[in-house]
C-alpha cells in the first residue's frame, strides 16, 4: 500500500514538472513572439495557460494576490469590471472596456511560476533574440533597396514605428546593464559585442523610425542608467554623454531633425487649419479628457465610456471628429475618465509596486526598472497597457522578471528553504 502511494506521489510529480516545462517553454515562444507578430502572441497565450493552470495550487495563487505587486492589478481588473454597472453606454462598449485590464490576470499568475522556476532568464533571452531578428530584418529593408517586399513601411517589416522603436530602445539599454555587468567582471569580449548591439538597436532608432515618446524614454532610461552604475555622479555623466550623443545624432539625422521639428508645425497645422496632425490631435484628446473627468472626478463615467466621453466634447470647429479617436492617448487618463480618482489611485500604486520588485542588484533588477520606467513613460502619450502588443510585453516583463526576482530574493535569504521548494515541485 505505501509503495502504490509512493508510486502515485511520484507519477504525480513527474507529471507537474512535465507540465511546468512546458509552461516555461510556451512563456518563452511568447515573449520570443511579441516583437514579431501579434497572431502568434494571441495564440500561444492559450496553452501557455492550459498547461501553467494544473500545475498552480490554490495556496501559491493566493500568496500572489496577497501582494501589492499581485493584488493591485486584479483590484485595477475589479474595478474595471465595477465600473460597467454605472457607464451609460452599450453592454458591448462596457465589455470591450473591460476586455483592456483583462490581461493584468496574468500578472500573479507569472509570479507564481517564475517564483519557483529557474529558467527566469530564457524569455527574456528569446525576446532579445526576436528583438536582433527584427533589427536586422529593418535594417535590410533599408540597406537593401532592391528587396521586392518593403516592409509595412521604410524599414518597419512588422507591427508599427512605435512599437519598433520602444522594443530597440528597451533591448538596447538592457544590453548596455548587461554589458557594464560583464565589463566589471572583465569580460570585455562579450560586452563589446553587446554594446555594439545596443549602438544599433539606438541608430535605427535615430536613423530609420521612431516614435517621438520613445526619444523621451531614451533620456529617461539614461539618466537611471547613469544612476544604477555610478550613483549621483553617474546621473551627471550620463547627461553629458547623451547630450554628446544626441548633437551628434542631431546634425547626423534630416529624419531625427524632421520628426522633432515638426511638433510645433503640427500643433499649428492643426489648431489654425483644422488639419488632423498626431500632435496637434493629442493636445486636444487631452484637454477633452480632462474635462470628462472633471464631470465624474471620483468614479468616473464607468467602464467602455471612453469613445461616447470624446465625442462629446468634441466641438465641429476643432476638427476633432475628422479624426475619430475613442482612444485619449494617455494611459492615467484611460483610468481616469472610467474609473476616477480611485482607478488612477489604483494604477498608480500597481505601477509602483511593480517598479519596487527591482530594488535589488543584477541583470534581472536591472531590466526590470527599465521595463516598467519605459511602460510608465510611454503611457504618458499612449494607451500601452490597454494596448495588445505593449499590454502584454508589460505582463510578462513584470510577471517574468519580478517572479525571478523574488525567487533570488529567496535564494538569498533562505537557500535551504529554495532548495526544498524545488524539490517539492
Amino acid at each position: 500500500m505505501r509503495d502504490s502511494r509512493w508510486r502515485a506521489w511520484a507519477a504525480g510529480a513527474f507529471e507537474r514538472r512535465r507540465l511546468m516545462l512546458g509552461a516555461d517553454a510556451y512563456a518563452t515562444l511568447v515573449m520570443a513572439s511579441l516583437p514579431l507578430s501579434t497572431t502568434a502572441t494571441a495564440i500561444l497565450l492559450i496553452p501557455w495557460l492550459v498547461i501553467l493552470l494544473p500545475t498552480l495550487d490554490t495556496a501559491m495563487i493566493r500568496r500572489e494576490i496577497m501582494t501589492v505587486a499581485g493584488g493591485t492589478p486584479l483590484i485595477l481588473l475589479a474595478l474595471a469590471t465595477l465600473g460597467t454597472l454605472w457607464a451609460d453606454v452599450s453592454w458591448t462598449e462596457r465589455l470591450w472596456g473591460v476586455d483592456g485590464y483583462l490581461k493584468l490576470l496574468c500578472i500573479p499568475l507569472l509570479f507564481a511560476q517564475f517564483r519557483r522556476s529557474p529558467s527566469g532568464h530564457r524569455p527574456i533571452l528569446a525576446f532579445f533574440v526576436a528583438a536582433l531578428v527584427l533589427l536586422a530584418w529593418s535594417w535590410a529593408l533599408v540597406l537593401i533597396p532592391d528587396l521586392p517586399w518593403r516592409g509595412k513601411s521604410f524599414g518597419v517589416p512588422v507591427k508599427d514605428y512605435i512599437t519598433q522603436s520602444e522594443v530597440f530602445a528597451l533591448c538596447s539599454f538592457a544590453a548596455l546593464g548587461y554589458a557594464a555587468d560583464l565589463w566589471r567582471k572583465c569580460q570585455r569580449r562579450l560586452a563589446f559585442a553587446l554594446i555594439c548591439a545596443a549602438a544599433a538597436f539606438v541608430a535605427n532608432i535615430m536613423y530609420v523610425e521612431t516614435g517621438r515618446t520613445t526619444l523621451v524614454i531614451i533620456a529617461v532610461l539614461a539618466l537611471i542608467f547613469g544612476y544604477w552604475n555610478f550613483g549621483w555622479k553617474g546621473i551627471v555623466a550620463a547627461a553629458a554623454a547623451a547630450s554628446v550623443l544626441a548633437a551628434v545624432f542631431w546634425t547626423s539625422s534630416t529624419y531625427l531633425r524632421d520628426r522633432v521639428t515638426h511638433i510645433a508645425e503640427e500643433v499649428q497645422l492643426y489648431e489654425t487649419l483644422n488639419e488632423p496632425t498626431s500632435t496637434g490631435a493629442r493636445f486636444d484628446f487631452w484637454r477633452n479628457s480632462l474635462a470628462s473627468f472633471a464631470r465624474a472626478p471620483i468614479i468616473g463615467h464607468g467602464t467602455g465610456s471612453i469613445p461616447q466621453e470624446l465625442r462629446s466634447t468634441i466641438s465641429p470647429e476643432t476638427g476633432l471628429s475628422s479624426i475619430g479617436t475613442v482612444n485619449p492617448h494617455n494611459e492615467i487618463l484611460v483610468a481616469a475618465i472610467q474609473l476616477g480618482a480611485i482607478g488612477t489611485i489604483v494604477l498608480f500604486v500597481m505601477c509602483t509596486s511593480h517598479l519596487l520588485l527591482f530594488r535589488g542588484d543584477g541583470l534581472i533588477s536591472w531590466i526590470g526598472v527599465i521595463a516598467v520606467v519605459q511602460n510608465m513613460v510611454s503611457c504618458l502619450a499612449n494607451s500601452h497597457l490597454s494596448d495588445f502588443t505593449q499590454g502584454w510585453l508589460y505582463v510578462f516583463a513584470v510577471g517574468v522578471l519580478g517572479g525571478t526576482a523574488l525567487r533570488l530574493d529567496l535564494v538569498k535569504a533562505a537557500p535551504e528553504r529554495a532548495v526544498v521548494e524545488a524539490a517539492a515541485i
